[in-house]
């Protein structure tokens, strides 16, 4: 068997990994890249994949960098079968109509950046439009946690929760070929966080391939960031300022939600407004709602007796434009949280450009920032950042609180490790994905320290076998 590392090696985003067998040939994720606009738009349209040699598609979660492309892999010819968790299709609805909408506005404005300026550069297109969604919705499957089921000739799945995001799988694979068993992380989540599920380990693994995004740092205990929010929202409305928290619409945005209806409860922050400002994230609440089966046993209760996490006294849903114009016109202090979380597109954008000058706001970044993002810009509080195009001063407070992170950190990629070598199997090969460069290495150091001896952090394109 063949491993070859598409995307998502060396770096956190686009994550893609072409598995060959003598019989099969399954793609692992299908994610789009996200950086630089012009070098993420270059590595995207190029979509470096053997497009009808794929049988099937295994999806981790519906986060845009793992799941993204699928309808570029659809228009460019792929028609077989995607696998994942139920609530992850019906996340993958709304993320990709989202995706594709985001796509055809850049486009539209990238196409008038060249006609104000009389460029001869050739008129740029959408990757993909409703229809190629619509169509790979079409091709979803939907597995539930814990079932064996055939995917291709001589390879079955299972899906294990991974802990991550709503319906997020760790991905179990079994081969009649060598009997071996191939375990994907995918991204993979924390314990002890709220609303989902601890991460599953599944026993007799002999390969891992897992995420090292914070493999060269520790998060904060959750348990923290309540106090540190609280006091950040306290001092900034104490001064009339608003705190700015740009969020992915999934997963982040409703575990801030959770834990500002923790803090109200309990009269930890004053009575300030707070408003989530992002279309996506009101349709992806919704779609939490309907899945109970990923959540752990004290959001399962707190539902079923009517008090949702997901509602308080003063939150707002924001879904429309005009009233998301009129939140930075008012001298009212209040929270806003917006999409997107790496504060590249979306509503957040315009949040930031009214905000970021004065010095009594704040901006409170609560995710990992890829390289070449504005959200990383920020958290190296850099004097001035670019907003549209425009450079401007940053005076607002940023906040960095990476304890709501609900990746894994150094600590728990080591124990998840070492507790899939001790569930038997021979795990003779630990491959590190979606991570840079330095994370990784330093994880791997310490994996080697732990006796784990073939652990490797493959280059883009790199192949392994197995």
């Amino acid at each position: 068997m063949e491993l070859e590392f598409v995307g998502a090696a060396r770096t956190v985003t686009g994550s893609m990994h072409l598995l060959r067998s003598r019989h099969a040939t399954l793609l692992l994720d299908c994610g789009l890249y996200q950086g630089r606009r012009k070098e993420s738009r270059a590595r995207n349209e190029n979509l470096p994949l053997p497009t009808r040699e794929i049988d099937a598609v295994i999806l981790s979660h519906a986060h845009i960098d793992h799941s993204g492309a699928l309808p570029l892999l659809v228009k460019r010819g792929f028609t077989g079968t995607i696998f994942c968790t139920p609530a992850t299709r019906d996340l993958a609805a709304a993320m990709l109509e989202d995706a594709a909408m985001i796509q055809a506005a850049d486009a539209r404005f990238i196409n008038k950046q060249i006609d104000r300026e009389g460029s001869e550069m050739e008129p740029v297109e959408a990757l993909y439009d409703r229809q190629d969604v619509v169509r790979t919705l079409s091709q979803m499957v939907s597995l539930p946690y814990g079932r064996r089921f055939p995917v291709a000739p001589g390879v079955h799945v299972t899906f294990l929760d991974a802990g991550h995001v709503l319906g997020s799988a760790i991905t179990v694979l079994d081969f009649d070929e060598g009997g071996k068993r191939l375990v994907f992380t995918g991204d993979l989540g924390r314990a002890g966080m709220p609303i989902l599920r601890d991460p599953e380990r599944p026993d007799g693994a002999d390969v891992l391939i897992t995420e090292s995004t914070y493999g060269d740092r520790l998060h904060a205990p959750y348990e923290e960031m309540d106090g540190l929010l609280a006091g950040i929202i306290k001092k900034v409305s104490e001064r009339g300022g608003k705190v700015i928290v740009p969020t992915f619409a999934l997963e982040r945005a409703q575990e801030l939600i959770y834990a500002i209806s923790r803090l109200r409860r309990r009269g930890d922050i004053p009575a300030v407004d707070v408003f989530v400002d992002s279309p996506l994230t009101v349709k992806v609440t919704e779609i939490f709602k309907l899945h109970p089966e990923c959540y752990d046993e004290e959001t399962q209760n707190r539902l079923f007796s009517r008090d949702s996490p997901f509602e308080f006294g003063g939150l707002s849903y924001v879904g429309d434009k005009e009233q998301s114009k009129l939140l930075d016109l008012s001298p009212k202090p209040s929270v806003i949280l917006s999409a997107s979380g790496m504060c590249e597109a979306g509503r957040v954008l315009h949040h930031l450009k009214a905000t970021i000058e004065d010095p009594k706001n704040a901006v409170v970044i609560v995710g990992y920032q890829a390289e070449h993002t504005l959200g990383r810009r920020i958290v190296e509080r850099r004097p001035r950042v670019k907003i549209f195009g425009v450079e401007r001063e940053l005076r607002a407070e940023v906040h960095v609180l990476n304890g709501f992170s609900a990746h894994a950190d150094q600590a728990d990629l080591l124990r998840y490790a070492d507790e899939l070598r001790e569930r038997g199997g021979k795990l003779e090969k630990i491959v590190l994905v979606h991570g840079e460069p330095g994370a990784q290495r330093v994880l791997a150091d310490k994996l080697g320290k732990r006796g784990h001896r073939d652990v490797i952090a493959p280059a883009e394109g790199d192949r392994v076998t197995f």
